[in-house]
């Protein structure tokens, strides 16, 4: 089915994540009709219609689930969650990613009020708009999902990224919802942690919503 969304990959790369298209150096447009109808009820404007995918990431979050990470030029990433393995055929869903906020933390004791309490909440609020806590457990008990991250840049460098973040969403109108993540992410640079909150809105993709270009 994602061939008819995507198009064949005729032009195959070592560097990261390669599917249906989707690789470092490719690049994809976006439907700007559809945009146009829902961009003023989401917290993110101005998106840009043709993104380029400059770094790409894989994370397996369980021996049965892998999600892919395309990192564009627009400040944001496409990301592709799988199940079953790698291929084409696997693939649940399409989300596209833009940033909102990034800080930086700075000491032990906030990094761990971070994860402990303020990460997953039962809901998150954004400029007055309220997300319910998408992952939730039968127990009560909600913690952060704790990935690492491989990212690849666009000369073939790899990074390590540690994150514990959670998944939030609020509904828009019957066709659309809004989501929300909220992560925790540490990184080893010069032998030293770095660590930031990161803030991103993400809508679902439809298959007529992306076309990639290669």
């Amino acid at each position: 089915m994602f061939k008819k969304w995507f198009g064949k990959n005729e032009d195959p790369t070592d560097i990261g994540p390669d599917i249906i298209g989707l690789r470092v150096g490719s690049a994809f447009e976006l439907d700007d009709l559809r945009l146009k109808l829902i961009e003023s009820d989401l917290i993110v404007d101005k998106i840009a219609r043709t993104q380029f995918i400059e770094a790409s990431g894989e994370v397996k979050l369980d021996h049965n689930t892998t999600l892919f990470r395309f990192y564009t030029d627009d400040e944001g990433f496409v990301q592709l969650n799988l199940s079953g393995g790698q291929e084409e055929s696997n693939i649940d869903d399409v989300s596209l990613w833009h940033y909102y906020d990034t800080k930086g933390i700075s000491t032990d004791a906030a990094w761990d009020e971070q994860i402990s309490q303020l990460i997953s909440q039962p809901s998150y609020e954004i400029e007055g708009n309220q997300y319910l806590r998408v992952w939730n457990d039968v127990s009560g008990s909600c913690p952060p999902v704790a990935m690492t991250e491989k990212t690849y840049d666009d000369e073939g460098e790899t990074t390590n990224t540690d994150q514990f973040m959670m998944l939030y969403e609020r509904v828009i109108n019957d066709d659309l919802k809004e989501l929300l993540l909220v992560s925790g992410e540490e990184i080893v640079v010069d032998n030293r942690l770095e660590r930031c909150l990161v803030i991103s809105t993400g809508i679902p993709l439809r298959h007529s919503d992306i076309s990639v270009r290669g």
